[in-house]
């Protein structure tokens, strides 16, 4: 049987109808959609799984939680393996308390560089548990009485993320990213926050320890006759990050030099996570209260990502950046390759703007913005694929295309 006479065992298109085909033994053959289709029922068995196994209360395993963090963030080691068990905890915590005693709150509080995967691991975490997930940015949170968000807006994003579903919300996961940006200061002269921030730090506390929050359901500055819905955040889970950078730059200062003549001067090593054994008592004189820093007894940080991880964000993850642009351009019928040096020549540039895996996408966006513009125009004039090498990144030569002539492929420069 010829190429074009094959005929999907599951749906019954033939070959011309999809892009791939693949024959298995006794002619036995799947195309490329159902094979998608069955990844995808898989996929929500496992969720469905993982959700039911919350319901009846069945203990998660931290292994398997690591796991699944593995498949989406590249690096991080540490950072997965403590937020693993936390994750477990807090839920062993929720769905099968003791009856002799309570156990007490564990949130976590993430340290680390823009870009490295804090809200990344986050978010993945709460999409293996299948519950509402919420990012909040403490920038825009002030106390009662400044101009900004109320504290309780954060339960706001949490209830509708959870579609109304009271019992859901109280059980879902909330993330404060730019927790560092609210530490104690001497003095301000902004209008738009409160003088010290320690006024949001103040209001958060009750909330991430648990306590019943009455919010409006739309969010917003309270009314007197506004509608109210009481949340328990007793068992939400808070994951705070921050970058703490001044912090960062203290501890290389300290632990890189000292005062007098004669004394040993330490080389700064770029490779090292100096917030790495960070102790609560850096993050109060940092600024944060120690009430607020109580509440957060499991902390852990996020490395910079090298070069070599940054180019694995490229390729590995289930959603890595270049699946998902090459899928863009599949829609066009064009295959998009970028090769290995290219691939590290990304990553290099990514490096030099220090601002980790969201550096990645910028400089993708740049560098494909052209012929993304173009390519239902060039799939008319016949290209079957862009080849982009590392010249093509540093901009000293154009992206090769290749035409495809009945059963020949000429390569033309643009």
């Amino acid at each position: 049987m010829s190429e074009e006479n094959l005929i999907c065992s599951f749906c019954q298109k033939s070959r011309k109808d999809v892009s791939k085909m693949i024959v298995g033994a006794q002619k036995v053959t799947i195309c490329n959609e159902c094979i998608k289709l069955c990844n995808e029922i898989l996929a929500e068995d496992g969720v469905k799984q993982t959700k039911e196994d919350l319901e009846q209360g069945t203990l998660l395993n931290p292994v398997e939680i690591k796991e699944y963090l593995d498949q989406y963030v590249i690096g991080q080691d540490q950072a997965k393996t403590i937020l693993s068990v936390a994750v477990a905890n807090h839920y062993k915590r929720t769905l099968a308390p003791s009856p002799d005693f309570e156990i007490e709150k564990s949130n976590v509080l993430i340290l680390g560089p823009s870009g490295a995967g804090k809200t990344l691991l986050a978010k993945t975490i709460s999409k293996y548990l299948n519950v509402p997930f919420a990012i909040a940015d403490a920038t825009t949170l002030t106390e009662a009485g400044y101009v900004g968000d109320d504290v309780e807006n954060v339960l706001v994003k949490l209830y509708n993320a959870a579609k109304g579903d009271k019992k859901l919300c109280e059980k879902g996961i909330i993330f404060i990213d730019e927790i560092d940006k609210i530490s104690r200061r001497n003095e301000s002269t902004s209008i738009t926050r409160d003088v010290s921030g320690e006024g949001v730090q103040q209001a958060l506390l009750k909330m991430v320890e648990g306590t019943q929050c009455r919010i409006p359901p739309q969010g917003g500055r309270k009314h007197p006759d506004a509608q109210m819905i009481e949340i328990d955040t007793t068992n939400i889970l808070f994951i705070v990050g921050g970058a703490f950078t001044e912090l960062e730059k203290s501890i290389k200062s300290k632990e890189s030099g000292s005062i007098g003549f004669g004394a040993d001067i330490k080389s700064i090593d770029e490779h090292r996570n100096y917030l790495n054994n960070v102790q609560p008592d850096d993050l109060i004189k940092y600024g944060l209260i120690p009430e607020f820093t109580g509440r957060f007894s499991i902390v852990t940080s996020v490395s910079q990502l090298s070069e070599l991880q940054l180019v694995q964000i490229l390729t590995k993850p289930k959603n890595a950046l270049l699946k998902q642009y090459a899928y863009m351009f599949d829609l066009d019928n064009i295959k998009l390759t970028i090769t290995k040096d290219a691939q590290l020549e990304i990553a290099k540039k990514a490096r030099q703007l220090k601002t980790g895996a969201r550096a990645l996408k910028s400089i993708l966006d740049n560098l494909l913005l052209p012929y993304q513009f173009d390519s239902v125009e060039m799939k008319s004039k016949g290209v079957k694929e862009l080849i982009i090498n590392s010249k093509v990144v540093n901009n000293k030569e154009d992206v090769q295309l290749i035409f495809g002539k009945d059963e020949k492929l000429q390569k033309q420069n643009t």
